[in-house]
């Protein structure tokens, strides 16, 4: 038997009404905000993630699905969706015409990681972009939406955590801050953090072996390196969100793990979650649409995960319904329930049958199964009087109605 690719995960009937929910959500959050889809490809030359992401990042150096084609070209399968989607926007000059752009997609990434509960090596999300702006009402606007999204699909107990990472004047001086702090400790960093020390020691804060953790907790923080512009930027997205009733809390330590993140870096939480309290989170990345080629124009964006999301909803919550589940008894009526089930599909009804022949105890179980409402039973005397019985699922009650114009007559049937 062939199986799964080990980190891969199929998303079976059951499930799939669940993420069909949570999409459907975010599509109508997004779009209500002014948000535009668009669908750019799954792959994508290596080097516009090498530009976009940062040549040092885990991302980068470890995690993408990288391969070279026939003609010699290095190809990467998309580790994330921002730089795919601003590389759009530079090839097709969309700043020109529309400015601040707001676009969002929706689609799988691909990661190398160590799989684990709720992280995949295919995994979904929802990512928004808003490219123009450099103003702290986008970063409130932004911020303001993605949480919209997670409410709008239902997740309890929401918060937003958020910081500021800096700019490209005042990192420098952190960076150096961080080396000097973590230097003494070089021996009890990790090997990756080894040569993080040197090619950005930002990685290591966000480092998940243990000994490098606790030196991170008590490394100087970046909101104390934050020059005037910054700090003056910092204050007035956390006065907006208080303005508009977002619920956050300050997080200095956060520092998010792509390094095109300038500014507000912010994410997603629930308690819902548990362990895996964030289920998403974005930042401002205002040098990177310039690194690909574009105008020097800001941004920012988020991303929501939506298998970590998927795992807050209770199955309780999507139950398989269907209006009609045509019941036909004996050879001569499967041919008259497909005609049925067709005329009541063409108005606009859901309707399922089936043609094995089983008894009208064992078809009412499967009408039960998936979620019908109504039951219309078809046997040979209802054939003969050109008849059939529908049964309402919940009140039990029955009535007979003629078989010609039928979906027309159930529109008001009463039952």
């Amino acid at each position: 038997m062939i199986q799964l690719i080990k980190g891969f995960h199929d998303i079976l009937p059951g499930d799939s009404e669940k993420w069909a929910y949570i999409v459907h959500q975010a599509r109508t959050a997004l779009e209500r905000s002014g948000f535009r889809e668009i669908v750019t490809p799954i792959m994508e030359v290596t080097e516009l993630f090498q530009r976009g992401i940062g040549a040092v990042t885990d991302i980068v150096e470890k995690e993408m699905y990288t391969f070279t084609d026939r003609n010699g070209d290095s190809l990467s399968l998309r580790p994330e969706a921002t730089a795919g989607i601003l590389r759009a926007v530079v090839e097709h000059s969309m700043l020109r015409t529309e400015s601040p752009l707001k676009l969002y997609t929706i689609g799988p990434m691909f990661r190398r990681e160590r799989p684990s509960k709720g992280r995949f090596r295919q995994f979904f999300q929802v990512n928004a972009e808003m490219v123009g702006d450099d103003s702290p009402l986008c970063d409130a606007e932004l911020i303001s939406t993605a949480f919209s999204v997670i409410r709008d699909v239902g997740a309890q107990d929401l918060m937003i955590e958020i910081n500021s990472v800096g700019c490209a004047e005042c990192r420098p001086a952190y960076k150096d801050t961080l080396r000097e702090y973590f230097r003494p400790h070089t021996q009890a960093l990790c090997d990756d953090c080894k040569r993080r020390l040197e090619t950005n020691p930002l990685r290591i804060l966000d480092c998940k072996a243990t000994e490098c953790g606790v030196l991170a907790g008590k490394a100087p923080l970046i909101t104390e390196s934050l020059d005037a512009s910054c700090r003056e930027h910092f204050t007035e997205v956390q006065r907006l969100l208080e303005l508009i009733g977002v619920p956050y809390r300050l997080e200095p330590k956060m520092v998010r793990g792509l390094d095109y993140y300038t500014r507000t870096a912010f994410e997603l939480v629930s308690r819902d979650l548990g362990h895996s309290k964030a289920v998403g989170g974005g930042g401002r990345y205002d040098g990177l649409l310039q690194e690909l080629g574009g105008p020097d124009q800001s941004g920012i964006g988020f991303a929501i995960g939506l298998d970590r999301l998927a795992m807050s909803l209770t199955d309780a919550q999507f139950t398989r319904n269907m209006d009609f589940y045509v019941a036909p008894l004996g050879v001569a009526a499967r041919e008259v329930a497909l005609q049925m089930v067709t005329e009541l599909r063409n108005a606009g009804f859901s309707a399922d049958t089936r043609f094995t022949g089983k008894s009208l105890k064992s078809q009412m179980k499967t009408a039960d199964k998936i979620g019908a409402a109504k039951v219309i039973m078809l046997g040979e005397n209802e054939l003969a009087a050109g008849e059939v019985t529908v049964r309402d699922m919940k009140s039990k009650e029955q009535i007979t109605l003629p078989i010609r114009g039928l979906a027309q007559r159930l529109e008001g049937d009463g039952i």
